[in-house]
Formats: structure tokens, sequence, C-alpha cells
């Protein structure tokens, strides 16, 4: 029988633990059948398909450089999918986390721009963050109020949201915060002194630390709190939820700002520690990367850790299909389309009736 958590979900972790072999089984077979469709794909390009796995392999994974932006990229990622995870506990969607990481660079962005040639870094990090994490909350408690006050259903709100922060983006980086210097609409590059820290030598961000502490405290709070109990309560059954004396409508809302504020940190990250300026395509569709691997995780918090370093990878992979296939960079999206479709698909036995 599968088992099956609080957000209604197969959690295929359990149901490896108690059926075993034929679970990884059909993970393999998912994974192996995502590989041959992709193989035949790019054999009809006029590649040869051993020899481009065989260059992607080798520069996403045996170069350090590769191995850090790797992790770079995984970072914001693993926050914007437990921008998902959370409110999923109480049953809702989060199709938000692409708008409101922008939302969240922005409010950084301004705090830095008003701040960062005269605050020291200790006073600056500390404002962008906290900007981070009201703007990504905020830009989600809107798809709250929708729900509660005129039954919009979250998935479609949040949805819509991100074309909303877009174009917010592309206003400020157009109109008032432009670079005038710069060729293309972007806004100044951020202080040295405001940007995140980097290890020495290896240029790895600390923004996957944040991330892995995120992860924890997630886990922590959803496991082992009244209030992460409350939102399984919610997820298994609202209507009795609400009938046993839960305040419901704030449970939802709350679970919607907590994955808004995470969603937030993604995006100060990715401005003070990846990119330095908005621009055109900022963040690009890490909200929605971050969506699918909180789905590849089954909506658990340290299994997310495992589907965002497989997304982010092949993210890096895809400039290898690009310099040394010379196929477009975007061919890696069919991949990650085929082992998602494959995963999420053909890996889920359905439970016993």
């Amino acid at each position: 029988m599968t088992v099956t958590d609080a957000t209604g979900v197969d959690s295929v972790w359990t149901t490896t633990r108690r059926t075993g072999v034929p679970t990884v089984a059909r993970w393999a077979a998912a994974i192996g059948g995502a590989l041959v469709i992709f193989s035949v794909i790019i054999a009809t390009q006029g590649a040869n398909p051993i020899e481009v796995f065989a260059d992607m392999f080798a520069s996403t994974f045996l170069r350090p450089r590769s191995i850090a932006d790797i992790f770079n990229a995984m970072g914001p990622i693993v926050l914007a999918a437990l921008a998902v995870v959370v409110p999923a506990r109480a049953g809702m969607s989060n199709v938000g986390g692409e708008g409101q990481v922008m939302v969240g660079a922005i409010a950084a962005c301004g705090v830095a721009l008003l701040t960062d040639a005269f605050l020291p870094t200790a006073v600056v990090l500390p404002l962008m963050i906290l900007a981070g994490i009201v703007g990504g909350a905020a830009w989600a408690a809107i798809a709250g109020l929708l729900r509660l006050v005129f039954s919009v259903n979250e998935a479609v709100s949040t949805l819509l949201l991100n074309f909303v922060a877009l174009y917010l983006l592309l206003f400020l980086i157009y109109q008032p915060w432009r670079e005038s210097s710069a060729g293309q609409p972007t806004t100044r590059e951020l202080a040295d002194t405001a940007k995140l820290p980097e290890l020495a030598g290896i240029g790895l961000m600390v923004g996957i630390f944040v991330a892995v502490i995120a992860v924890v405290a997630v886990w922590l709070v959803l496991d082992h709190t009244r209030w992460g109990y409350k939102l399984s309560v919610v997820g298994g059954n609202a209507e009795a939820a609400r009938r046993a004396g839960l305040p419901v409508s704030w449970l939802i809302l709350s679970a919607l700002l907590v994955g808004g504020a995470l969603a937030g940190i993604a995006g100060m990250i990715q401005y003070a520690g990846v990119e330095f300026k908005l621009r055109a395509g900022f963040a690009d569709q890490i909200g929605y990367i971050g969506f699918l691997a909180s789905w590849l995780a089954r909506h658990r918090p340290f299994p997310v850790l495992l589907a965002s370093f497989v997304l982010a990878s092949l993210m890096i992979a895809g400039d290898s299909l690009q310099l040394d296939a010379q196929l477009p960079a975007a061919t890696i999206n069919i991949l990650t389309a085929l082992i998602l479709i494959a995963v999420l698909g053909f890996t889920q036995k359905k439970a016993s009736r």
C-alpha cells in the first residue's frame, strides 16, 4: 500500500522503504527511458549521444568551477522549492514562486540602491534580507487574501501574479532604476561591500548554506511543531479542521506567507550573490524550477536538496550542449522535461482500495 502524506501526494521515500527494490527499479526505468528518448532526439540533430553525455558529465562534474556553479544555482532553487513545500502541507499549490522571487529581489535591490553607498555591510545585508522576506511574503499574501475573501484558487492567482511581478521588474529597470551608462536596461551593480561573501578561491557563494539551514528549519517546523501539525490537518481535510475549531483561514494565510518569505530570500540571494543587478531575464525560471523540485521531492524538505541538485546540474549541463555538441542550450530543457514526466508519471503506484 502506498503511503500518502498530509498533502495528498504519495511519498516515494516512504514507498521505497516499504516496497524495496521494485520502486527503485521503477525509478531507474523511468530515468533510463528518458535518457533513451533524449538520445534519439539528439541523434536526429547529427550528434553522437554517447559523446554528448560524456561531454556533459565531464563539463558539469569534473570541473571545480562547474561544481561551484551548480551549488550557486542550487541555493535559490532550494528556497523556491521550500516556498512550495510549506503551502503544500496545508493542501495548497503555490505556483507563484517566480513572482515572489522577483519581488523579493526587487525589495532587496531597492534597499541596496538607497543604502549600499554609505552604510556598512553588517547593516546593508540584514536590511536586504529583511526586505526580501517582506517582499516575497507580501506578494504571496495577495494570493492568500484573494482565496480567503473572494475564493480565488491560489494556483491561479499565484501564477498570474508572476506576470505582474515581471512587468513590475521591467518597469523599474526601464524607468526609475535604470543605469544610465548601461547599454541594456539594468539597475546599477550592487556595491562590492554589499555582495554576499564567497569561499575564497572556488567561487562558492554562501547561498547554498542558507538554503540547507532553511531545509532543516522547515523540516523542524513542519514535523515537530503544533503549527506544522495543524497545517497537516488542514491539508488532510480543511472542513474537518474547521469543525474541530482550528483557525483554518489563518493557517492557510500563514502557510502562504512563509512560502512567499522563503521565495523572497531566494530572490535576495540571487541578486546579492549571483547576478548583482536587476535586468530583463533576472532569476529566469528559478521559481518554476523550484516548483518542479518540490514535486520531484513529493513536497518533503530533505529530498528537495537532491531534486534541486539534479535540476541545477541540468541547468549547468546546458552550456555543454551548446559549446561541445553545437546544440542549442535550450535542448537541455527537453531532457529536464523528459525526466520530470518519467519520474512524476511512472514512479508512483496507485493506492490500494
